[in-house]
Parts: C-alpha cells; structure tokens; sequence
C-alpha cells in the first residue's frame, strides 16, 4: 500500500472468524511463560503500548484498556451506588481491581486468579496496568480455582465480576461462562446486588455466543443488561452483561451519574460519565434481535467456545 511502513519484525496474529486475522506488531517481549494453565506473553507493541496474551488471544493492552476495564466495573458499581464489597474473578493484570477501588466506599475486594505466574507476571511488567493495587490494604489476592471459592465462601458479596479470559477449550475459563457457574454467583451475592461478566465479541458475525451469555444469565437472574463498548485491540467491539435480582436502572439522569461519581468515587475515569453509561445501557437493535434470536442456554455439559486462538511469528 502507498504510503504504508512496517516497523515490526514480531507478529502476534489473533484469529478472530474463520477468514479474519487481528496481527499485533511486537517491538519486544517482555516476559513469556508455560504455566501449568495457558501459554502468556507479556509484550510491548508499536501502536498500543504492553499488551497481556493469553493462549494466543489479546488480554488488554495499555494503550486502550481503559475502555475495557471502566465499562466492566462502573455500571455495576453506578448501579449499586455504594459498594463495599466486590468479587473479583480472574483480572491478572490488576487493572479490574485498580478501577474497584476508584470507589471511596469500598471496604474490601478479594481479587481470584487461578495462574499465579500470570498476575506475578503482571505486577512485575505491567504497573501501568494496575497502579499498585495490589499493594492496597483492602484487596485479598487469592490463587485458586473459582470454583472452588465460590463453593466455600460464606461471604455475601454487593458485586461480583467474572473477568475471566476467553472460554477457549484449552484454557483455564472454558467451563466458566455456563449456568451452572452462573447459579454460583446468584447463592454469595446478595439480594440487591449486581454481577457483571465479559461476555465475548459482539460484532454481527460472531454475534450468537454473546446472546447465548445473555440468555443463560436470564436463566438464572430475573433482570439482564447487554451492554459493549469499542475496543481496538481486540478487533470487535466487545460485550458484557449485567445481573441482579434487583432493577437495574438503565435510563438515570446523567447529570445525577456525574454527581455520584464526583462524590463517591476518587475520578480519573476516560470513558465512564453519565452521558457514556446512558448511551452504553441502550442495547443496540441487532444485538436484542440476536439476543431473541439465540436462546439457548450453556451448561457444564455443554460450554461455549470462542472460535480459535492465536500464534507468534517473524518476518
């Protein structure tokens, strides 16, 4: 192409649909690791700063996680208006912990993580990620399957978010986005509280397992939100999806969401503010035409699973 200049020797390629490919150029790898659990790389890149790559699939990257990690904390923190208590589940990079504590009220958050070696990884090469919140007195890092503390946690949590990486069928989450995961967080959370999840791509070609999420979410909690926001490293717009026994507001003031976080929350925020969450809670046609569309529902015995994974290579 006229005018183009490659300037990276490294590629990371992401297969996104069996005919499209995301290639990241790669200045240096910082870290790589086999854990007992997925391959990671831990990289800078040329456009978007260090990125975290898990079984070949784009975790975050510095240059637009933000984008990410605001829109899966805030709206359930908005909604429940004052948490004190947050569940973590999965996050390795420290950043879903980093934007929890953004919140005054918060008294404790317990961060879980299967793949020790990853988040050691990450609070090594990745500060800017999470900005020492693992160091703040009210976080519990805890390395163990999810699972297996929610099957032993007596603790009822305000919110619960399930930050866990893609359901491919070779790592670590692949049974973790089903209905029986889902009836899990519904017994620790309480009854006014909110959980989140990632709940994969939501371009139109890929479109069914995100609806497939939501639907499995509505099996289990009386009130479900689809809800995305665009982020350019993962070459789609990404979903997520909001549950609680309690309403979930969807329609607020924005000037009353301005307030809230002025008061509540220590700011910073880069995408989050009543005007964004306003518009970002008024879930697309096609995607609630897909949502009515794709109503099965995932269990154990039967999981979703992102297409693909990715791999490196030189020029």
């Amino acid at each position: 192409m006229a005018g183009s200049e490659v300037k990276a020797d490294l590629w990371v390629s992401e297969y996104i649909t069996p005919w499209d490919i995301y290639v990241h150029g790669v200045t240096k790898v910082l870290d790589y690791k086999k854990t007992a659990y997925q391959e990671m790389y831990i990289v800078e890149t040329g456009a978007y700063g260090k990125g975290l790559v898990l079984d070949g699939k784009w975790q975050s990257c510095t240059g637009d996680e933000f984008l990410y990690h605001e829109a899966l904390v805030h709206p359930a923190a908005i909604a429940y208006q004052s948490p004190k208590n947050v569940l973590v589940l999965g996050g390795g990079e420290g950043a879903t912990i980093r934007e929890v504590l953004r919140w005054k009220t918060i008294e404790k958050v317990m961060m879980v993580d299967i793949d020790g070696e990853v988040v050691e990884s990450c609070r090594q090469h990745l500060p800017e990620m999470h900005q020492n919140a693992f160091d703040d007195p009210r976080v519990e890092l805890v390395i163990a399957d999810a699972l297996q503390v929610l099957d032993n946690t007596t603790q009822q949590w305000d919110i619960i978010i399930s930050d866990l990486s893609d359901p491919i069928e070779e790592g670590p989450s692949f049974q973790l986005f089903t209905k029986e995961y889902f009836e899990k967080l519904k017994r620790v959370l309480k009854p006014a509280g909110y959980a989140v999840i990632q709940a994969g791509p939501v371009a139109p070609v890929e479109i069914m397992l995100h609806a497939r999420l939501v639907n499995t979410l509505k099996s289990v909690f009386a009130n479900v939100r689809s809800y995305c926001s665009h982020t350019p490293t993962y070459g789609s717009p990404w979903g997520f999806a909001l549950a609680s026994s309690a309403t979930i507001p969807t329609r607020r003031d924005p000037a009353a969401i301005d307030r809230l976080i002025l008061e509540k929350t220590t700011g910073g925020f880069r995408l989050i503010d009543g005007i964004t969450l306003l518009g970002m809670l008024q879930t697309p046609k096609y995607i609630r035409e897909a949502i009515a569309r794709h109503t099965e529902v995932y269990t154990l015995s039967e999981p979703p699973k992102f297409f693909g994974k990715g791999i490196s290579h030189e020029n």
